[in-house]
Protein backbone atom coordinates (compact mmCIF):
# COMPACT_ATOMS: atom_id res chain seq x y z
CA UNK A 1 0.00 0.00 0.00
CA UNK A 2 1.34 3.21 -0.94
CA UNK A 3 1.03 6.63 0.57
CA UNK A 4 1.49 9.27 -2.64
CA UNK A 5 -2.44 9.81 -1.84
CA UNK A 6 -3.63 12.44 0.82
CA UNK A 7 -4.54 10.98 4.82
CA UNK A 8 -8.03 12.71 5.33
CA UNK A 9 -7.96 13.94 9.42
CA UNK A 10 -11.61 15.19 10.27
CA UNK A 11 -11.94 17.00 13.36
CA UNK A 12 -8.22 18.47 12.82
CA UNK A 13 -9.47 21.34 14.85
CA UNK A 14 -11.31 20.34 17.48
CA UNK A 15 -10.70 22.07 21.22
CA UNK A 16 -11.41 18.94 23.72
CA UNK A 17 -8.46 16.36 23.51
CA UNK A 18 -7.42 18.10 20.28
CA UNK A 19 -6.45 14.22 19.00
CA UNK A 20 -7.00 15.40 15.25
CA UNK A 21 -4.72 18.17 15.40
CA UNK A 22 -1.71 15.93 17.14
CA UNK A 23 -2.92 13.41 13.96
CA UNK A 24 -1.90 15.77 11.32
CA UNK A 25 1.31 17.16 13.48
CA UNK A 26 2.90 13.63 13.48
CA UNK A 27 1.74 12.69 9.91
CA UNK A 28 3.23 15.59 8.89
CA UNK A 29 6.63 15.39 10.90
CA UNK A 30 6.83 12.21 8.62
CA UNK A 31 6.51 13.94 5.92
CA UNK A 32 3.45 12.22 4.68
CA UNK A 33 0.57 13.63 2.86
CA UNK A 34 -2.28 15.04 5.26
CA UNK A 35 -5.70 16.42 4.13
CA UNK A 36 -7.43 18.20 6.92
CA UNK A 37 -11.53 18.80 7.12
CA UNK A 38 -12.48 21.86 9.57
CA UNK A 39 -15.49 23.38 9.73
CA UNK A 40 -14.36 26.67 9.88
CA UNK A 41 -11.49 28.47 8.50
CA UNK A 42 -9.75 30.13 11.78
CA UNK A 43 -6.48 30.66 12.88
CA UNK A 44 -6.66 26.76 14.19
CA UNK A 45 -6.97 26.02 10.11
CA UNK A 46 -4.23 28.26 9.53
CA UNK A 47 -1.81 26.75 11.95
CA UNK A 48 -2.76 23.21 10.33
CA UNK A 49 -1.49 24.92 6.83
CA UNK A 50 1.48 25.88 8.17
CA UNK A 51 2.52 21.83 8.94
CA UNK A 52 2.41 21.52 5.35
CA UNK A 53 -1.20 19.97 5.45
CA UNK A 54 -3.80 20.85 2.67
CA UNK A 55 -7.18 22.25 3.90
CA UNK A 56 -10.26 22.04 3.30
CA UNK A 57 -13.65 23.71 5.56
CA UNK A 58 -16.66 21.59 5.72
CA UNK A 59 -19.35 20.07 8.03
CA UNK A 60 -18.91 16.67 9.11
CA UNK A 61 -23.32 16.02 8.58
CA UNK A 62 -23.16 16.64 4.77
CA UNK A 63 -22.39 14.00 3.06
CA UNK A 64 -21.44 16.50 -0.29
CA UNK A 65 -18.75 17.95 2.07
CA UNK A 66 -17.25 14.75 3.59
CA UNK A 67 -17.23 12.85 -0.16
CA UNK A 68 -15.46 16.59 -1.44
CA UNK A 69 -13.10 15.71 1.40
CA UNK A 70 -12.57 12.33 0.87
CA UNK A 71 -11.85 12.76 -3.19
CA UNK A 72 -8.46 11.26 -3.91
CA UNK A 73 -7.76 9.63 -0.46
CA UNK A 74 -7.60 6.05 0.79
CA UNK A 75 -6.71 6.37 4.35
CA UNK A 76 -9.49 8.03 6.68
CA UNK A 77 -9.11 9.38 10.40
CA UNK A 78 -12.60 9.66 11.92
CA UNK A 79 -13.19 11.32 15.13
CA UNK A 80 -15.51 14.93 16.01
CA UNK A 81 -15.60 17.05 18.97
CA UNK A 82 -18.47 15.37 21.96
CA UNK A 83 -21.66 16.44 19.79
CA UNK A 84 -25.56 16.09 19.62
CA UNK A 85 -25.13 15.26 16.04
CA UNK A 86 -21.78 12.54 16.33
CA UNK A 87 -23.82 9.67 15.47
CA UNK A 88 -25.48 11.66 12.18
CA UNK A 89 -21.74 12.75 11.50
CA UNK A 90 -20.43 8.88 12.21
CA UNK A 91 -23.13 7.76 9.32
CA UNK A 92 -22.60 10.25 6.86
CA UNK A 93 -18.86 9.35 6.90
CA UNK A 94 -18.97 5.89 6.51
CA UNK A 95 -21.65 6.33 3.52
CA UNK A 96 -19.05 8.87 1.87
CA UNK A 97 -16.48 6.22 2.60
CA UNK A 98 -18.30 2.80 0.78
CA UNK A 99 -18.48 5.14 -1.87
CA UNK A 100 -14.54 4.92 -2.18
CA UNK A 101 -14.19 0.96 -3.30
CA UNK A 102 -9.69 1.62 -2.79
CA UNK A 103 -10.19 3.12 0.71
CA UNK A 104 -7.57 0.88 2.65
CA UNK A 105 -8.44 2.25 6.50
CA UNK A 106 -11.04 3.45 8.27
CA UNK A 107 -10.09 4.67 11.63
CA UNK A 108 -12.73 5.19 14.00
CA UNK A 109 -11.62 6.88 17.11
CA UNK A 110 -14.50 5.69 20.09
CA UNK A 111 -14.42 5.51 23.70
CA UNK A 112 -13.10 2.42 26.48
CA UNK A 113 -16.83 2.78 27.93
CA UNK A 114 -17.82 0.99 24.68
CA UNK A 115 -16.35 -2.04 26.12
CA UNK A 116 -18.74 -2.49 28.59
CA UNK A 117 -21.74 -1.57 26.62
CA UNK A 118 -24.48 -3.68 25.18
CA UNK A 119 -28.28 -3.70 23.96
CA UNK A 120 -28.89 -5.01 27.79
CA UNK A 121 -26.08 -2.45 28.81
CA UNK A 122 -25.80 1.06 28.45
CA UNK A 123 -24.97 4.04 30.03
CA UNK A 124 -26.63 7.68 30.64
CA UNK A 125 -24.48 9.21 28.50
CA UNK A 126 -25.89 9.71 25.41
CA UNK A 127 -22.57 10.27 23.83
CA UNK A 128 -21.48 7.56 24.63
CA UNK A 129 -24.25 5.46 23.35
CA UNK A 130 -23.69 7.07 20.30
CA UNK A 131 -20.01 6.16 20.12
CA UNK A 132 -21.34 2.31 20.81
CA UNK A 133 -24.16 2.81 17.90
CA UNK A 134 -21.71 4.19 15.66
CA UNK A 135 -19.24 1.40 16.06
CA UNK A 136 -22.01 -0.36 14.76
CA UNK A 137 -22.92 0.95 11.78
CA UNK A 138 -19.82 1.12 10.90
CA UNK A 139 -18.78 -2.96 11.60
CA UNK A 140 -22.43 -3.21 9.24
CA UNK A 141 -20.82 -1.54 6.57
CA UNK A 142 -18.03 -3.47 5.69
CA UNK A 143 -15.41 -1.09 5.26
CA UNK A 144 -11.71 -1.75 6.32
CA UNK A 145 -12.81 -0.63 10.07
CA UNK A 146 -10.76 0.18 13.09
CA UNK A 147 -11.40 1.10 16.23
CA UNK A 148 -10.00 3.06 18.50
CA UNK A 149 -11.49 2.63 22.01
CA UNK A 150 -9.50 5.75 24.34
CA UNK A 151 -10.13 6.14 28.05
CA UNK A 152 -10.48 9.72 29.62
CA UNK A 153 -7.95 12.07 28.14
CA UNK A 154 -5.55 13.72 30.56
CA UNK A 155 -6.51 16.89 28.65
CA UNK A 156 -9.89 16.64 29.83
CA UNK A 157 -11.88 18.70 31.93
CA UNK A 158 -11.33 16.37 34.97
CA UNK A 159 -7.39 16.35 34.96
CA UNK A 160 -6.50 19.82 33.19
CA UNK A 161 -8.69 23.10 33.56
CA UNK A 162 -11.01 21.69 36.20
CA UNK A 163 -7.83 20.53 38.11
CA UNK A 164 -5.83 23.48 36.94
CA UNK A 165 -8.58 26.00 38.19
CA UNK A 166 -8.94 24.07 41.95
CA UNK A 167 -4.98 23.98 41.96
CA UNK A 168 -4.76 27.30 41.39
CA UNK A 169 -7.44 28.68 44.31
CA UNK A 170 -6.47 26.10 46.61
CA UNK A 171 -4.41 23.38 45.74
CA UNK A 172 -7.20 20.58 45.59
CA UNK A 173 -7.97 18.74 42.83
CA UNK A 174 -12.19 18.57 43.84
CA UNK A 175 -13.85 15.61 42.13
CA UNK A 176 -16.65 13.02 43.29
CA UNK A 177 -14.48 10.05 42.03
CA UNK A 178 -14.91 8.61 46.19
CA UNK A 179 -11.55 5.69 46.06
CA UNK A 180 -12.39 4.83 42.37
CA UNK A 181 -9.33 4.27 39.77
CA UNK A 182 -8.64 5.38 37.00
CA UNK A 183 -6.11 5.59 34.19
CA UNK A 184 -6.07 8.72 31.85
CA UNK A 185 -4.04 9.12 29.07
CA UNK A 186 -2.25 11.57 27.07
CA UNK A 187 -4.01 12.99 23.81
CA UNK A 188 -0.96 12.57 21.95
CA UNK A 189 -0.52 9.24 22.78
CA UNK A 190 -3.80 8.42 21.14
CA UNK A 191 -2.71 10.00 18.55
CA UNK A 192 0.92 8.26 17.96
CA UNK A 193 -1.18 5.16 17.97
CA UNK A 194 -3.68 6.42 15.24
CA UNK A 195 -1.05 7.98 13.26
CA UNK A 196 0.64 4.71 13.58
CA UNK A 197 -2.50 2.42 12.41
CA UNK A 198 -2.59 4.91 9.40
CA UNK A 199 1.01 4.51 8.37
CA UNK A 200 0.61 0.70 8.45
CA UNK A 201 -3.36 -0.29 8.81
CA UNK A 202 -2.75 -3.58 7.66
CA UNK A 203 -2.33 -5.55 10.65
CA UNK A 204 -5.01 -3.98 12.71
CA UNK A 205 -7.97 -3.31 10.03
CA UNK A 206 -10.68 -5.33 11.62
CA UNK A 207 -9.73 -5.03 15.48
CA UNK A 208 -10.23 -2.95 17.96
CA UNK A 209 -7.48 -1.29 19.65
CA UNK A 210 -8.10 -0.26 23.62
CA UNK A 211 -5.72 2.70 25.44
CA UNK A 212 -5.12 3.83 28.74
CA UNK A 213 -2.25 5.73 30.69
CA UNK A 214 0.18 3.19 32.21
CA UNK A 215 -1.66 2.40 35.38
CA UNK A 216 -4.98 2.49 37.19
CA UNK A 217 -4.82 4.67 40.50
CA UNK A 218 -7.28 6.29 42.95
CA UNK A 219 -7.62 9.88 43.13
CA UNK A 220 -5.29 10.27 46.23
CA UNK A 221 -2.22 8.16 44.02
CA UNK A 222 -3.47 10.84 40.70
CA UNK A 223 -2.97 14.04 43.47
CA UNK A 224 0.48 12.62 44.80
CA UNK A 225 1.43 12.65 40.79
CA UNK A 226 0.70 15.95 40.37
CA UNK A 227 2.49 16.62 43.94
CA UNK A 228 5.72 15.30 42.83
CA UNK A 229 5.45 16.96 39.26
CA UNK A 230 5.04 20.67 40.42
CA UNK A 231 6.67 20.34 43.49
CA UNK A 232 4.20 21.50 45.66
CA UNK A 233 1.61 19.57 47.38
CA UNK A 234 -1.63 18.85 46.15
CA UNK A 235 -4.53 17.09 47.68
CA UNK A 236 -7.37 15.19 46.80
CA UNK A 237 -10.69 16.99 47.70
CA UNK A 238 -13.57 14.18 47.53
CA UNK A 239 -17.04 16.27 46.48
CA UNK A 240 -19.94 14.47 47.43
CA UNK A 241 -21.77 13.69 43.55
CA UNK A 242 -24.81 15.45 44.54
CA UNK A 243 -22.98 18.98 45.71
CA UNK A 244 -20.88 18.40 42.25
CA UNK A 245 -23.17 18.11 40.00
CA UNK A 246 -25.79 20.30 41.18
CA UNK A 247 -23.58 23.18 42.24
CA UNK A 248 -19.70 22.25 40.76
CA UNK A 249 -20.70 20.81 37.24
CA UNK A 250 -22.80 23.56 36.36
CA UNK A 251 -20.33 26.67 37.82
CA UNK A 252 -18.59 26.04 34.01
CA UNK A 253 -21.52 26.47 32.13
CA UNK A 254 -21.08 23.69 29.81
CA UNK A 255 -23.79 23.16 26.86
CA UNK A 256 -26.41 20.88 27.61
CA UNK A 257 -25.40 17.54 25.95
CA UNK A 258 -21.19 18.32 27.29
CA UNK A 259 -22.71 18.71 30.80
CA UNK A 260 -25.07 15.37 30.69
CA UNK A 261 -21.77 13.62 29.46
CA UNK A 262 -19.40 15.33 31.72
CA UNK A 263 -22.41 14.29 34.93
CA UNK A 264 -21.99 10.35 33.38
CA UNK A 265 -18.48 10.21 33.09
CA UNK A 266 -18.48 11.53 36.91
CA UNK A 267 -20.65 9.03 38.35
CA UNK A 268 -19.02 6.04 36.01
CA UNK A 269 -15.58 6.90 37.46
CA UNK A 270 -17.29 6.87 40.96
CA UNK A 271 -18.82 3.34 40.09
CA UNK A 272 -15.11 2.61 39.11
CA UNK A 273 -16.28 1.88 35.36
CA UNK A 274 -12.89 3.38 34.55
CA UNK A 275 -10.48 1.21 36.45
CA UNK A 276 -9.23 -0.18 33.16
CA UNK A 277 -5.80 -1.27 32.03
CA UNK A 278 -4.48 -2.23 28.94
CA UNK A 279 -1.02 -2.52 27.15
CA UNK A 280 -2.33 -1.72 23.65
CA UNK A 281 -0.14 1.82 23.42
CA UNK A 282 2.86 -0.44 24.49
CA UNK A 283 2.61 -2.93 22.19
CA UNK A 284 2.29 -0.58 19.18
CA UNK A 285 4.55 2.39 19.66
CA UNK A 286 6.86 0.56 21.67
CA UNK A 287 7.02 2.44 25.04
CA UNK A 288 5.27 3.22 27.91
CA UNK A 289 2.24 5.50 27.76
CA UNK A 290 2.56 9.01 29.43
CA UNK A 291 2.52 8.89 33.15
CA UNK A 292 0.31 11.34 34.72
CA UNK A 293 3.49 12.78 36.57
CA UNK A 294 4.97 13.46 32.86
CA UNK A 295 2.39 15.04 31.57
CA UNK A 296 1.85 17.24 34.49
CA UNK A 297 5.76 18.04 34.26
CA UNK A 298 5.55 19.02 30.71
CA UNK A 299 2.64 21.46 31.28
CA UNK A 300 3.90 23.32 34.93
CA UNK A 301 2.35 26.40 33.72
CA UNK A 302 -1.07 25.41 33.40
CA UNK A 303 -1.12 24.48 36.61
CA UNK A 304 0.41 27.80 37.89
CA UNK A 305 3.59 26.84 38.15
CA UNK A 306 6.66 28.65 36.50
CA UNK A 307 9.17 26.82 37.91
CA UNK A 308 11.15 24.40 36.08
CA UNK A 309 9.61 21.07 36.21
CA UNK A 310 11.62 17.44 37.92
CA UNK A 311 13.46 15.43 35.43
CA UNK A 312 12.17 12.54 35.82
CA UNK A 313 14.10 9.41 34.83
Amino acid sequence: MSIDAPILVTGAAGRLGGVGGEIVEILRSRDLPVRALVRTDDDRAEALRATGAEVVIGDLTRATDVARALEGCRRMYFGMSVSASYLEATVTAAAAARAHSDLEVFVNISQLTVSQMSLLAMTDSLQQRMHWLGEQALNWSGLPVVHVRATVFLQHFFFSQWAAESIAKDGTIRLPFGDARTSPIDTRDVAEVIAAVLEHPEPHVGKVIELTGPKSEDMRAVAAEYSEALGRTITYVDVPMAEWQERELPAHGLPEHVASHMKTMAQLHADNRYDRLTHDFEAIIGRPATSIREYVAKHPEMFGSSKPSPVFP
